[in-house]
């Protein structure tokens, strides 16, 4: 966690500027594959970042998985026997190359593999995005990317990296790859619809797993395998889950919120089996411009669910993913290939050509807006962007190990302080 802590607010605004200045201008990147052989390491090997290590597989040929890392034997050898099943020949993990434990990750990332997918619980992934970009590794993170301000601003330095060794990162923010995304959100911002006017989103759904407490398992181990229920772990589920309605927001928008208002609470998922986090939040967002966003995100069983973004403008309307309303009405039509296995494919394409690809700067913001709007809920009050960046509340320890750990308080608004 050293890297993470060394970054001041200072270098994490220098560092940002530099960033957009490499963006801005064509240069030679390094790490360039010359054959079309693609060697991926697996760190974290549940169900999500096993899934990701099989739609790299699929998204194109020649790719093998060579490293994998877990911190607990059980979740690897269940990963393994699972991709031993889909990938065959392509699967050349030896048990040598399979590692357990808290240093697990290091020894994937020393590997020969040409990237490295992060599909740890998210606290975890700004201290394993730094270690991959320091080695030269190209990077898939899993969204969203950190649970804190000082996470936020580990991502937003490594990212600033990758750009100065020619390394490409993609995140696991998916719609960004889905074709009908990327054609509808072109048109809105060629003016399809006019002026944006509003926002909402919804991230609207039931209840998620929980895993029963086995008697020798500590503490840590448990809050670890049921990571979704603890702030310092996931951030919440408005950061965890809905963090992709707020990234289409930022896409729309071209840009991030600058203050977030709202309320969110714990009123039906209340048993201590389910940690501290809320199950329901609504934030009011604002941009520079004025421009309101209304989001909602709810994890209750029994309810009505909704999964969607909808944007008005001032000569029409948008679902953001198929259709366009109003006066210019336009629907896509094209094919809609997976884009769980398209951000792979643009990722090896990127590796394979040399053209980088940086999503690293998009994922954090989108995760910030989702920080900053767990901030507002938590405390009841209005908090900005420049609150939230600059916030030094570190919710992950950088020494955790298994054994006790208390349970923070659930968050009340109007006693819980920002930080």
């Amino acid at each position: 966690m050293s890297d993470r802590r060394a970054l001041s607010r200072r270098d994490f605004i220098a560092g940002s500027a530099a960033a957009g200045a490499v963006l801005a201008s064509p240069r030679l990147f390094a790490n360039t594959q010359s054959s079309d052989s693609i060697k991926v390491g697996l760190i974290g090997c549940g169900g999500r970042g096993t899934g990701a290590a099989v739609d790299a597989f699929r998204s194109t040929k020649g790719v093998s998985v060579i490293a994998m890392g877990d911190l607990f034997e059980d979740r690897l050898t269940s990963s393994r026997n699972n991709l031993k099943a889909v990938l065959k020949d392509s699967y050349k993990v030896t048990d040598d190359s399979a590692h357990v434990g808290w240093d697990a990750y290091k020894k994937v990332i020393a590997s020969d593999a040409d990237y490295v997918i992060i599909g740890t619980p998210p606290a975890f992934r700004p201290q394993i995005l730094a270690e991959a970009i320091n080695a030269g590794k190209h990077v898939f993170m899993e969204k969203p990317v950190a649970v804190d301000a000082p996470g936020i601003r580990s991502i937003l330095e490594s990212s600033h990296k990758a750009d100065m060794k020619g390394l490409s990162i993609v995140a696991g923010t998916q719609r960004r790859h889905d074709r009908g995304y990327r054609a509808v959100i072109e048109r809105i911002h060629d003016g399809q619809i006019g002026d944006i006017r509003s926002m909402r989103t919804w991230w609207n759904g039931g209840e998620l797993w929980h895993k029963a407490r086995k008697p020798e398992w500590s503490d840590v181990e448990y809050q670890v395998r049921n990571w979704l229920y603890y702030t310092y772990l996931s951030g919440d589920h408005i950061t965890e889950q809905h963090v992709h309605q707020l990234d289409i927001a930022n896409w729309v928008m071209q840009g991030h919120p600058v203050k977030a208002y709202g309320m969110g609470g714990r009123q039906k998922r209340t048993d201590p089996a389910y940690g501290h986090i809320y199950d329901h939040f609504a934030i009011q967002y604002t941009f520079e411009n004025e421009m309101v966003h209304h989001s909602m995100c709810r994890q209750m069983d029994g309810t009505a669910s909704r999964v969607s973004e909808h944007v008005t403008g001032s000569k029409g309307t948008s679902n953001c993913s198929t259709n366009i309303y109003g006066d210019d009405v336009w629907k896509f039509v094209g094919k809609r290939e997976n884009p769980y296995v398209l951000e792979h494919r643009d990722l090896i394409n990127a590796i394979r050509s040399g053209n980088q690809v940086n999503e690293g700067v998009n994922v954090a913001h989108a995760t910030m807006a989702a920080i900053m709007g767990r901030m507002a809920a938590y405390t009841g009050k209005e908090i900005t962007w420049d609150m939230a960046i600059n916030s030094e509340e570190e919710l992950f320890p950088s020494n955790l190990q298994f054994g006790d750990r208390a349970v923070a308080e659930v968050a009340i608004p109007g006693i819980t302080q920002f930080v």
